[in-house]
């Protein structure tokens, strides 16, 4: 079997790219802010810290594993998946895909190795050179990006929201968005504004139409 062994891009061009926000390095690294513990994506469009507060990562697993939290305005985890590593055959590849898709969900990393027909130790390695953290490291931070999205995209239930993420309790799933965010995941949901009641003119004046 194949491996594909490919290094973080250099501090320098992901500079460049963070400064100029350039879209063509979207979901190719991640910015640390050392001085606020967020992490963000090259586009965000926050004022770019200044380049002795940054450090740079090669995907979101490997910044949470770092202890920085998603940034709120530019939002990780709707940027696009395209790690500089990314190749047709690649286990770590196919592994990500998989954990993405629930795997780790209720299985282990064991049985994933096996699945991918490599050993649980080398699949480890794989994961630490090129994502930067372990499988359920990514297992989790893919699991707080789904709900997050379902969290801003749909109007479902906190609790079925935590199911459908893969979360195994919603007590788990309460304490990850406290631990990661600092809130909990209904703090999370961007209020609705109340939409505007159509008015209509008829011979008294201006009154308000309900329907």
């Amino acid at each position: 079997m194949r491996h594909y062994t490919v290094r973080m891009l250099d501090f320098e061009t992901c500079d460049q790219a963070r400064l100029r926000r350039d879209a063509e390095y979207d979901g190719l690294f991640f910015t640390g802010v050392k001085t606020t513990g967020i992490y963000c994506r090259p586009v965000c469009p926050v004022k770019p810290a200044l380049t002795r507060n940054v450090v740079y990562f090669p995907s979101a697993p490997a910044a949470e594993r770092a202890g920085f939290r998603p940034c709120l305005r530019c939002r990780p985890e709707t940027a696009p998946f395209c790690p500089a590593w990314k190749g047709s055959k690649s286990t770590v590849e196919r592994a990500l895909k998989l954990i993405d898709d629930g795997v780790l969900d209720n299985g282990t990393v064991d049985q994933l190795a096996e699945r991918l027909g490599v050993g649980t130790r080398h699949l480890s390695r794989l994961f630490q050179r090129h994502i930067g953290a372990s499988p359920l490291q990514a297992a989790k931070t893919f699991r707080v990006q789904r709900a997050k999205r379902l969290i801003n995209e749909s109007s479902l239930p906190m609790t079925e929201i935590a199911f459908r993420s893969g979360f195994k309790s919603v007590r788990r799933f309460n304490a990850v968005f406290l631990e990661l965010y600092g809130r909990s995941p209904s703090k999370m949901r961007r209020p609705v504004k109340p939409a505007a009641i159509p008015r209509r003119k008829i011979e008294t004046g201006w009154v308000s139409a309900h329907v």
